[in-house]
Formats: structure tokens, sequence, C-alpha cells
């Protein structure tokens, strides 16, 4: 490819990559251009609560958005391509002499290759965001407007079923509060049953123990009175002893 021919080659390669480069340097503004577009309607669309109009857009510029994605996907790849072939040419026999210059081409090449990737996945992923963040707003305001829609009929509903669910709570509790006051009353009844028991079973031992409480006392005192008698049977033969040997 060395001299006149690869000359020819290698321009023939640079009027591909400009022509590329144009083409994708209208597209990426296109592109954006749909993006901003996209968002403003959006936004104007906000306050809008009917879903025909919204949706037919929607669905357009969407279709247009993956058209469009599409074919500078193609282009991308088409330019990256003719650099690669630009690069293998540099590495030919033959053009040592004009490298320094050729790499100097390649490399601007590359650059401006570069920015329109880092453009396009740039637009492509804040239209993504965008149409992700719309969508789901979109679903909730869908949701608030549905629930709006039924809620004249849902809240005499709901309404009169919290009045039947009060009711019934106090319904329980009510009852609830009677059998407290029942187990209460049992268990006080329990309790002064089994204390009366407990009197009647004292009172009964205390009876039963009385007569044997009166003959242990008799039988103490007719002790005391034997030990008294004998006592003074004692003392009173020991004075008429003593009185005998003292007259004798």
């Amino acid at each position: 490819m060395a001299g006149i021919g690869g000359s020819n080659y290698w321009e023939d390669l640079r009027k591909q990559a400009r022509q590329l480069e144009n083409e994708l340097d209208l597209k990426l503004v296109s592109f954006s251009k749909l993006c901003t577009s996209y968002s403003s309607s959006r936004d104007g669309r906000r306050g809008d609560t009917s879903d025909t109009t919204p949706l037919l857009n929607n669905s357009t510029q969407d279709r247009m958005f993956d058209t469009m994605s599409v074919e500078i996907e193609q282009l991308l790849a088409k330019l990256t391509a003719v650099n690669d072939k630009m690069a293998e040419y540099t590495n030919t026999p033959g053009t040592a002499s004009l490298n320094a210059a050729l790499m100097h081409t390649l490399q601007r090449h590359r650059d401006i290759l570069q920015d329109y990737t880092h453009e396009f996945h740039k637009t492509k992923g804040n239209f993504l965001a965008i149409r992700e963040r719309e969508d789901l707003l979109g679903s909730v305001r869908k949701d608030i407007e549905t629930y709006k829609s039924g809620s004249g009929v849902n809240n005499r509903r709901t309404e009169l079923f919290l009045k039947e669910h009060e009711h019934l709570r106090n319904s329980d509790r009510l009852m609830d509060d009677t059998i407290s006051i029942a187990m209460a009353t049992k268990e006080n009844m329990t309790s002064q049953r089994g204390f009366l028991k407990s009197i009647q079973s004292r009172v009964n031992t205390l009876a039963n123990r009385f007569p044997t409480i009166n003959n242990l006392i008799q039988r103490i005192n007719l002790r005391k009175r034997r030990d008294s008698l004998i006592l003074g049977t004692v003392i009173g033969v020991c004075t008429i002893l003593l009185l005998l040997y003292a007259f004798h």
C-alpha cells in the first residue's frame, strides 16, 4: 500500500472517517433535541389528566428514540472500523517517513470518536432516566386518580365499616370488663369461704381441746391439794416431835 496507492487508500479512509463524523454530529444534535423535547413535553403534560394524547406522544417519541439510538450505534461501529483500518495502515511497511503525521491524524479521529461515543451514552442515559422517572410518576398519578374516582362510593362504605368495627370493639371491651368483674367476685367469695372454714376449724379444735384442758387443770389442783396435805402433815409431825423433845 506504500506510495501513491497507499496514499490514496489513506485519503479514502480519511474521507470515510470525516463523512461518518459529520453524520454522527448531525445525528447527535437531533438526538439531543429529541431528549430535550421529551423532557419538556413531559413537564407540560404533568397537569393533564387525559391519558390518550400523552400515551400517543410518548409512544411516538419512544420509537424515534429507539430508531435513532440504533442508527447512531451503527455509525459509531462504522467509524470504529475505519479508525482500526487507519491504525493498520500506519503499521504497514513504507509509511515510516509519514508515520508521525499519520499517527497525529489517527489520534485526532480517535479523540473525535471517543467524544461522540461519550456524548451518545450520556444523552441516552439521561433520556432513559427521565423516561423511567416520568413513567413512575405517571403510574402514581394514575393510581391517585383511580382512587379519587372511586372514593365517593368507597368513603361511605369505609365509614360504615369503621363504625361497625368501633361498635364491635366497644362490645368486646364491655364483655371483657364484665368477665373481669365476675372473676374478681368469684375469687373474693372463694377467699372468704376459705377464711370462714379456717375460723370454723379453729373453733372446733378449741372446743375439742377444752375438756382435756379442764381435766388437766383439775388434776393439777388435786395434786396441789394432796401435796399441801402431805406437807402440812409432815410439818405437824415434826413440830410435835420437837415439842416432845423439848419438854422431855
